[in-house]
């Protein structure tokens, strides 16, 4: 995932109004690392010709830490159960604010409090905010199909079990949008290059 142009100067968060919060105060809204992209959601978008599939039964766990979200970006399947965990002594509370899923909020108390939800319906980049704490804030991605992945700090990704067929893939961040490409699957290929370019 390659970044064009200058990044942005890396954004600061003043979190001395808690003294419970410990953690990085940079924001990671966009992070680039020479040239490259990371937190970028990539899926694919069409092609799956009304396949379905079962969701995994394993939790995906999303972290406050440092009175930050980890990861910055996660993807779970529909049906597929979210947990929560409360690794700051301090009080947060998680609300996710969909559209095609219902809103809720749910407080959860310092060092251990923990609950998993599930999303019934596809949707993607979900905000997720904490009411406690204006500056965290991290996406959360509901899919039907288990091929995504999320682009680390080096740019790359991987889509790994893709049946042979044409499919568009699409590219999204919380900045600077969403890109499509399409690409044809073929029965013998395991690999191929796929490159998208965002710009400021």
């Amino acid at each position: 995932m390659r970044f064009g142009g200058t990044p942005p100067a890396p954004q600061k968060i003043d979190m001395s109004a808690d003294s419970g919060c410990k953690g990085q105060n940079q924001s990671e809204a966009v992070l680039v690392n020479d040239g490259r992209l990371a937190n970028v959601l990539v899926y694919v978008r069409d092609g799956m010709d009304g396949r379905k599939f079962t969701p995994p039964p394993e939790k995906v766990t999303i972290a406050q830490e440092g009175c930050r979200y980890q990861p910055h970006v996660a993807v779970v399947m529909v049906g597929q159960p979210v947990e929560f965990l409360d690794k700051d002594d301090t009080l947060h509370n998680i609300h996710p604010m969909p559209k095609n899923n219902s809103e809720w909020n749910q407080s959860q108390m310092p060092n251990g409090g923990q609950f998993a939800r599930s999303f019934p319906a596809a949707e993607i980049m979900i905000p997720v905010k904490c009411n406690q704490h204006p500056w965290m804030k991290m996406y959360l991605n509901v899919l039907g199909n288990p091929f995504y992945a999320v682009t680390g700090k080096d740019g790359s990704f991987e889509l790994n079990g893709l049946p042979p067929g044409t499919y568009t893939i699409a590219a999204v961040h919380e900045k600077y949008g969403e890109q499509e490409m399409k690409i044809t699957v073929g029965p013998k290929d395991n690999k191929q290059d796929v490159t998208f370019d965002f710009r400021p």
